[in-house]
């Protein structure tokens, strides 16, 4: 699994700015920039640490800055953008504005500041390829030196090493290597005046103590050279492309107290070191660095890699590389001491309603069985009042329950652990420590629990009440609820029913009373068939309210077909199907409304207003695509011809690979075509939904 592009491919700056790679530490801290080097978003950086994991995380170290000086000449093979002077203050004409802040035909521009015009730092053209396999590497050639940068996280651990392979085939030269240190909230810019800390040199090392924490020590070790202290403390003004484009400032401001001058001398070869580190009890290095422990390091982090692809026993390059993406998704969480699932990267926290949908993919499909079973005990410790937890706030605060459907999620990831884990162990498992959360959870939906979700008479699961957004379309503007499914939505209860036959499975093999289940179950399955089938556009309605029924088209329904236990005669199944690949497919993922409904949004760009109001209303979301082609094969068979029309339709998520994050699929897209990359750059459930519909359905089917 190699990610190679070229001199050629690499050229042009604000196309490339938005191809971004991403490691992870295991923690909640991962690094990134775009392929350029450059930074591009907020939240990049070659360390964001997690100090409180998988929470509290922090940009330490933005990056490093490289010149080459040879034969009085000075190479600048940074890669970046910095602001200029202003370019509008309103609206201005798209012919007025660099093309990196062309999105329609005029721009929009935000009223409490003035787009900036972009200024370049092209190092680029000195970079010859760009590599990623789950660790990075930058070649670069200038004057008569070539140079190779590699960069990986150290796993469990707050540190990112750099090894550089120089190669001189010239006269004397001398490397500069500027690191450009912060410490920022991963979301918050910094400015010269947050930036504040007592510095201490030693041999080998700096180290930085922030004045906002004095508890955190940030220490950049180097294997070699001469340190140096600047004049220009700061690298202010630089600009985040990404950031400009959601109509804010997008600008940030790196710590650049050091030079980092080494010579290397004609004729020769030489290694270096650059670690970074958070330094908590004690310091990785309290010896030092030498030249080979950072490629040491890269070559640990890649051979880990390695084995997690060989564990999984997938032998298909698609599928190897989306088990190194999903690898960036699984972390430990200090609170339980346990393994959790990032919900998406760059920002999101451990969510129960992503880390269920996605825990087939992530977890199942790459055969790390072991975390399947932390992820599965962690929530079932924290069920409330019935509910599972929709999120881990980021501040350590207690968990949020505002979710009908995680809960009912978790019912679906315990029946896959048993389809993969069918041994006696793994039934003991779910008997003594998972049964009596199911137990609770059932009991608290047929009674009633918070946020107005009770079972209705007709066996039929209510959810939601005045601002409450309780289903996965949850956006809420102020007091304005975007996509209001407030009553009983399709995928509520099409999930209701599969966690009643699941119980009813479980019962029986438990020697309980699976009668009560049984019969629930066929009522719901009933009432199901009665109320939701819209007959007028031959699929279902997507939530129900009494005598009230949204006939907006949307992919909720396809649930209700995916799941192992439908409540629909084949003919509805395939109309269902037929009318989500006519209506909401559109190649990575499924429109969340149809483009016919005059609420559609076909682009989600601008400010955070303008995105919420398309987020669920026609903006195309990765994950839905799981579902989707199993309920396609599920209709139409396994025949080699729907095996194969189902593998095409995840070429577009073979292309996108090479588009986004590199090796990984993005959370959301436009609805309308291009179809461009949006949300998180990196989603758990949009990896591992596509895994685990090309494990489960196709991979073993092709012939």
């Amino acid at each position: 699994m190699r990610y190679h592009f070229s001199n050629e491919q690499l050229s042009d700056f604000q196309s490339n700015i938005k191809k971004e790679w991403v490691m992870t530490n295991g923690l909640g801290g991962y690094c990134g920039t775009s392929v350029l080097g450059a930074l591009g978003r907020t939240h990049q950086g070659y360390l964001i640490a997690s100090l409180h994991p998988p929470v509290e995380r922090y940009v330490v170290f933005s990056k490093t800055a490289e010149s080459v000086f040879q034969d009085n000449i000075r190479y600048e093979l940074e890669s970046a953008q910095h602001a200029g002077a202003p370019i509008a203050d309103s609206s201005v004409a798209s012919s007025d504005v660099p093309d990196a802040y062309k999105q329609e035909d005029t721009v929009s521009v935000a009223s409490d500041f003035q787009i900036r015009r972009p200024v370049y730092t092209e190092g680029q053209r000195y970079l010859e390829s760009f590599d990623y396999d789950g660790t990075v590497s930058f070649c670069y050639h200038a004057g008569n030196i070539s140079m190779t940068k590699r960069l990986a996280l150290i796993h469990g651990q707050n540190a990112c090493v750099i090894s550089y392979d120089i190669r001189n085939a010239g006269s004397e030269a001398v490397l500069t290597i500027t690191p450009h240190m912060n410490f920022r909230e991963h979301s918050t810019p910094a400015t010269v005046d947050t930036l504040s800390f007592e510095t201490e040199v030693q041999k080998g090392y700096f180290a930085l103590t922030p004045t906002a924490d004095p508890s955190v020590q940030i220490r950049l070790h180097y294997s070699c050279g001469e340190l140096l202290a600047r004049q220009q403390l700061y690298d202010e003004d630089v600009q985040l492309q990404t950031e400009v484009e959601l109509e804010t400032p997008g600008l940030d401001t790196h710590y650049t107290p050091y030079d980092l001058h080494i010579c290397v001398p004609a004729g020769q070869t030489m290694r270096v070191s650059v670690i970074c580190e958070v330094v908590t009890d004690q310091s990785l290095f309290p010896d030092g660095i030498q030249a080979n422990t950072a490629a040491e390091y890269v070559a640990t982090e890649r051979n880990r890699l390695l084995e997690l692809i060989a564990q999984s026993g997938l032998k298909d390059s698609f599928a190897q590389s989306l088990v190194v993406s999903s690898s960036h998704f699984l972390c430990r969480r200090q609170s339980t001491g346990l393994t959790t699932v990032l919900a998406g990267l760059p920002w999101f926290t451990d969510w129960g309603r992503d880390t269920m949908i996605a825990f087939t993919g992530l977890t199942l499909a790459t055969r790390r069985f072991d975390e399947a079973r932390e992820i599965l005990l962690t929530f079932a410790k924290y069920v409330h009042h019935g509910l599972v937890p929709n999120m881990f706030p980021d501040d350590g605060q207690p968990p949020l329950y505002n979710t009908a459907d995680a809960s009912l999620w978790y019912f679906y990831a315990v029946h896959q652990y048993l389809n993969y884990c069918d041994t006696p162990e793994a039934w003991e498992f779910i008997r003594t420590d998972i049964y009596p959360a199911l137990k609770q959870i059932i009991s608290a939906y047929m009674e009633g629990t918070d946020f107005s979700i009770y079972m209705d008479t007709d066996g039929l699961i209510h959810a939601g009440s005045g601002n409450d957004q309780v289903t996965w379309m949850d956006v809420r503007v102020g007091d304005w609820v975007v996509t209001p499914r407030h009553g009983k939505p399709v995928e509520i209860n099409a999930l209701w029913y599969n966690a009643l036959k699941v119980m009813e499975g479980l019962a029986a093999r438990f020697h309980e009373d699976s009668h009560t289940y049984c019969e629930l179950a066929k009522k719901v399955c009933t009432s199901f068939g009665q109320k939701f089938w819209n007959s007028k556009d031959n699929c279902l309605y997507d939530v129900i309210d009494g005598e009230t029924k949204d006939a907006d088209i949307r992919p909720n329904q396809i649930y209700a077909v995916s799941l192992p236990y439908t409540m629909l005669s084949p003919e509805q199944q395939r109309a269902v199907v037929d009318t989500v690949s006519r209506s909401l497919y559109v190649g990575c993922g499924l429109r969340s409304l149809s483009p016919d409904n005059r609420e559609y949004h076909p682009v989600y760009c601008g400010s955070l207003p303008k995105r919420d109001a398309a987020y669920h209303q026609g903006t195309a979301w990765g994950y839905l695509l799981g579902g989707y082609i199993t309920a396609y094969l599920k209709v139409y068979g396994h025949t080699p011809d729907s095996v194969e029309k189902a593998d095409r339709l995840l070429d577009p998520i073979r292309k996108h690979l090479w588009e986004g994050c590199i090796g990984s699929i993005s959370e959301i897209f436009d609805g309308d075509a291009p179809h461009t990359c949006r949300g998180c750059y990196a989603q758990a459930w949009s990896v591992g939904e596509v895994l685990r519909c090309y494990t489960e359905d196709i991979l073993p089917y092709q012939v």
